[in-house]
């Protein structure tokens, strides 16, 4: 089991419908760049430790929230329900989307005057994409992890784990070549099978879709992240993403790092170490200036 250096602090606030959004906190002491995380579909923010843990060692403090339905918010808000856990109840994916804008305010507060990073893996940077084609000024820089250019034929919308599903019994063989991991989130309560449509419904699995606005009005620095074997999208459809980036939203700071035999979830992978080291090199680049 990993050691933990820095402590947790586990806080909630209350979103537009009345549901409570639990979120974690890791607090670097001298703190130069805030990182928020956005997790994906059927996890929860606690997955994350051990990447909150490297990021505080870099100097960032990071915030993480369980999404609506997800984790330890789904489970108060089904009443202890598991079964229910990875369902949006009232408000959908709008909601979860308008939580994750929430958490960004809260985390401003809590800690003024320094540059935030936005960073979403998988549904959580779909949900960022989002965010940036509405809100990009409220971002330093936004990091996207295992996304997708959001249109069909880019975005697998079928069995994620078909490709891999000869590697291992479980079904969560594509999220990384990394045993213990699979094996982890195998048994963990709080984690579900990621079946959007199943869980979302069709009208909210629809909503995902979209391209990047032109024109994004605030230039702001970009990473994505992914692995070659990512059966979400991979890097065919980041190097289409980062493109539309540049043209379309006229984003002058796109960069893009693939991973060769990652799958899904790169900070979880057999070369985290590698992963990690850029993530935390391109955010030592992107708050050096402080807050924009």
């Amino acid at each position: 089991m990993p050691t933990f250096s820095a402590a947790r602090g586990d806080s909630s606030f209350t979103d537009a419908h009345g549901v409570e959004i639990v979120y974690s906190t890791w607090r670097a002491a001298r703190p130069k760049g805030i990182v928020q995380i956005a997790h994906g579909v059927g996890e929860h923010g606690l997955r994350y430790e051990p990447l909150a843990q490297d990021l505080v060692r870099a100097g960032y403090t990071v915030h993480a929230n369980d999404h609506r339905g997800h984790g330890r918010t789904g489970l108060a808000q089904w009443d202890g329900d598991h079964a229910k856990l990875g369902r949006l109840g009232p408000g959908g994916l709008r909601a979860a989307i308008a939580a994750v804008e929430q958490m960004t305010a809260v985390a401003r507060a809590d800690t003024p005057g320094i540059p935030l990073v936005l960073l979403g893996h998988s549904w959580g940077s779909l949900m960022a994409q989002r965010i940036v084609n509405t809100s990009s000024g409220s971002y330093d820089g936004v990091v996207l992890s295992a996304s997708a250019y959001r249109l069909p034929g880019w975005m697998n919308s079928g069995d994620l784990n078909a490709r891999h599903a000869g590697s291992g019994p479980t079904k969560f063989e594509w999220l990384t070549r990394d045993r213990a991991i699979i094996d982890a989130v195998s048994v963990d309560p709080l984690a579900v099978e990621a079946d959007v449509v199943g869980l979302f419904g069709v009208r909210d699995a629809l909503r995902l879709l979209g391209v990047p606005r032109r024109g994004i009005p605030h230039d702001l620095p970009m990473l994505l992240q992914v692995g070659s074997e990512d059966t979400l999208g991979g890097p065919r459809s980041i190097e289409r993403l980062a493109q539309a980036y540049r043209r379309r939203g006229r984003l002058s700071d796109v960069s893009v790092k693939v991973y060769e035999g990652a799958r899904h979830e790169v900070y979880n992978e057999t070369n985290r170490a590698e992963v990690i080291a850029d993530l935390v090199a391109w955010l030592d680049r992107v708050t050096a200036g402080g807050r924009a």
